[in-house]
Formats: structure tokens, C-alpha cells, sequence
């Protein structure tokens, strides 16, 4: 086994290797986000919410289908070797769209569900394998913070590419936020190419299966409150752009820079609070705010009442993404990280893909609102499952110790 040679002392967490794979972190997210303003692309082209369910949906699909052999290969191959597979796939799909600016939906619906699977399977490799590498080089006793403030890298490529994208449509339509996405593709591979591996398992023992890490009590827990933030993400990816301009809101984008900039306080500011008092005593709290945030865009009259949910919601990101994350970690080997992140990032695109589906299906049949109640609600439930489903365990875990 063989592991990344960093110069920098192994106490430090802002190494050289944590600020270029953090950077590229941000690109290959912005060209992600680019694509939570494909809504608009969907219903320009005939879709309604029902479609666009589906479309954001078959991403997440391709994502949990593939996961197993994803996580197989971040842990058997590399991590950065993943990163870079996931970039290339970002890069050249994103152009692939540009085939698909003329007609209605229904007669490019077929070759564009394709377009977005394999577009799933290149999100994944990269999510997985970025997250997988940073938690290999961060010292243990900063985890939630290094996962964390790595995690604010992404979160501004989240505000970025819909913010320049939304820019980008206005001035140069589709096409050229499909050429920006691509951009930023190509700039996360660039930047990550003098990293060295973070691990690499030179052994010929396979170790334990995906399913086999899967079904462990404590990771099956993490992956069910993973599912159920998901859900909230797909009415965050999916449905607050076009119910925006559905109640005519001139600046949807507001939401996303309000969510990512709440988010990313947060970590900057509360980035050590979980690594002192522990993600268990977080996490309730996290899931309470996320939902919280969600239900706001039920009363949805405004600008200012859409900056407020994205402001709630994203300080709920802000603590949830890392503690889960953390939890479901801490105390693993290396050697199946991959596989653990792989479940936890899984989690969050089944919650994803199940959410898109069932989302957009209440949305068209009781409005926008009864959507956004469904989505806090999952994430109230979250909070449920934790207090009487997961919490006990870890207590009796620590009194045992």
C-alpha cells in the first residue's frame, strides 16, 4: 500500500495537496451546479415538473446503479485516478448537450436520458473520489473540520456555476452555459494533476464487498439519513429555480447564493465545533434547520422570504454534509473508505433520484408547495430516525469503550 508524500508536517490540515484538490473540488462542482439551471432548459423545451423529475432523477439513478463498482475502484485503483476519470467524463459530456438545442422534449427525451446517466456515473466519480483523498491526508483529530472546509470549496461551486450560469443564458443562451460547464470541467483536471495518489492497494486481498459494508448496522443507519437528505437536495437541485419564476421572482439564483454563503459561514466559523463536542450532538440540529429551510418556501411570497430559506437551509448543509460524513467514517481503515464513501454519497443520490420522482409527481398534482412540505418533512423524519434509531447505539458504543 502506498500513500501520498506531502512535504508539509502530517499535524497540518491546509497542505498543499488539501488546497489543489480543494480547488479542483470547486471547479468540478461548479460545473455540476451549472446544470441545477437545466430545469429551465426542460420546461423551454415543453417539460413539466413531472419531467423535469425525471431528468434530474436520471442522474442520481446512474449514480446509485453504478456505485458499487464506483467505490470498488476508488479503493482498488485510487482516489485521484477517480477524480481524474470523473473530470474527463464531465468535461466532454457537457458538450454533448449542444446536440440537443432543437425540437421539443419528446423527441429528444430518449438520447438525453442516456446523456444524463453516463453524466451520474461522472459526477460520482468525482464526488467520490475527491472526498475519499482529502479524508485520507487530513489528520483524524480535525476531521470535521478538514471535511468541512473541504466541503466549503464545493459549496462555492455551487453558488458559482448557477450564478455565472444564469449570467452566461441570458448573454449566450444554453449553449454557452454547456460550453462553461465544460470549462470548468477541464480547469478541476488541470488543477489536480501535480497531486500524488493518496492511497493506492497494491495487495491482492479484495477485502470486504460493497453489500458487506453496507449492511453493517451503524453504516446502514448513516446511509438511511443520507437517503433522507437527499431528498431535500433534489427539491433544492430541482424545483426552486422553476417555482421561482413560476411565482415571478426576477433572481432565483438568490436561493443557491444565499444556501452556499450560509453554508459556508458556517463551516468557516463553526468548522471545529463538531470535532470538540461530536458530529452526534450536530447532526440533530442539522437536520432540524435543513427541514426548517425547506418548509419556509411553502409560504414562498418574495425575494426576501427566498433569501431566508436558502440562508436556513443552507446553515443546515453547513453542519450536516460534514458530521454525516464524519460518522460514518470515523474509526474505519483506509483500505474501505472508498466503499464508505461510496455508501454515504450513495445514500444522497438515492434520496436524490427517489426524490426527483416523487417530488415532481406531488408537485404535479398539489403545487409547489405540497412539494417543498414533503422535502422538509423527510428531513424532519431524519431528525426522528436519529434520536431513536441511531443515537442509542452510539451511546451504548461509548459506554462499552
Amino acid at each position: 500500500m502506498t500513500f501520498a508524500d506531502d512535504s508539509s508536517s502530517p499535524q497540518r490540515l491546509y497542505t498543499r495537496s488539501f488546497l489543489l484538490m480543494a480547488a479542483a473540488n470547486l471547479c468540478s462542482t461548479s460545473c455540476f451546479s451549472c446544470f441545477l439551471l437545466f430545469p429551465l432548459f426542460i420546461r423551454d423545451h415543453g417539460g413539466d415538473k413531472a419531467e423535469i423529475g425525471l431528468m434530474m432523477g436520471a442522474m442520481s439513478l446512474a449514480s446509485v446503479v453504478f456505485r458499487p463498482w464506483i467505490s470498488r475502484l476508488v479503493d482498488r485503483f485510487g482516489r485521484k485516478r477517480s477524480f481524474v476519470v470523473g473530470c474527463v467524463l464531465q468535461a466532454g459530456l457537457s458538450l454533448t448537450y449542444l446536440g440537443f438545442m432543437d425540437g421539443t422534449l419528446a423527441e429528444i427525451r430518449l438520447p438525453l436520458l442516456g446523456i444524463r446517466v453516463i453524466h451520474g456515473v461522472a459526477v460520482a466519480f468525482c464526488f467520490t473520489g475527491g472526498f475519499t483523498y482529502i479524508a485520507d491526508i487530513i489528520p483524524p483529530y480535525r476531521i470535521n473540520e478538514g471535511i468541512g472546509m473541504f466541503g466549503v470549496a464545493g459549496l462555492s461551486g455551487m453558488a458559482l456555476g448557477p450564478a455565472l450560469g444564469e449570467w452566461v443564458i441570458r448573454f449566450y443562451g444554453f449553449e454557452g452555459l454547456y460550453v462553461t460547464a465544460s470549462f470548468f470541467a477541464l480547469l478541476a483536471l488541470v488543477l489536480q494533476f501535480p497531486l500524488p495518489e493518496s492511497f493506492s492497494n497494491d495487495s491482492r486481498t479484495r477485502g470486504p464487498s460493497f453489500l458487506a459494508v453496507l449492511f453493517r448496522p451503524h453504516t446502514f443507519r448513516v446511509a438511511v439519513l443520507a437517503l433522507l437528505f437527499g431528498v431535500g437536495l433534489a427539491a433544492y437541485g430541482g424545483f426552486v429555480a422553476p417555482y421561482g419564476e413560476s411565482v415571478g421572482l426576477p433572481f432565483v439564483t438568490l436561493y443557491f447564493v444565499g444556501y452556499s454563503l450560509a453554508a459556508i459561514v458556517t463551516r468557516l466559523f463553526g468548522g471545529r465545533l463538531a470535532d470538540r463536542v461530536g458530529e452526534e450532538r450536530i447532526i440533530p440540529w442539522a437536520l432540524f434547520l435543513t427541514g426548517l429551510g425547506l418548509l419556509i418556501l411553502v409560504f414562498l411570497n418574495g425575494m426576501p422570504l427566498l433569501l431566508v430559506s436558502g440562508l436556513v437551509t443552507g446553515t443546515g448543509h453547513g453542519f450536516l454534509f460534514p458530521s454525516l460524513s464524519v460518522l460514518a467514517l470515523r474509526g474505519e481503515p483506509i483500505g474501505i473508505r472508498g466503499k464508505i464513501n461510496g455508501i454515504y454519497t450513495g445514500g444522497i443520490d438515492t434520496g436524490l433520484l427517489c426524490g426527483s420522482l416523487v417530488l415532481g409527481w406531488i408537485g404535479n398534482q398539489a403545487g409547489f408547495p405540497a412539494l417543498f412540505v414533503a422535502a422538509g418533512g423527510a428531513l424532519w423524519l431524519g431528525l426522528v430516525f436519529f434520536v431513536f434509531g441511531v443515537a442509542p447505539p452510539l451511546r451504548r458504543l461509548k459506554l462499552n469503550q
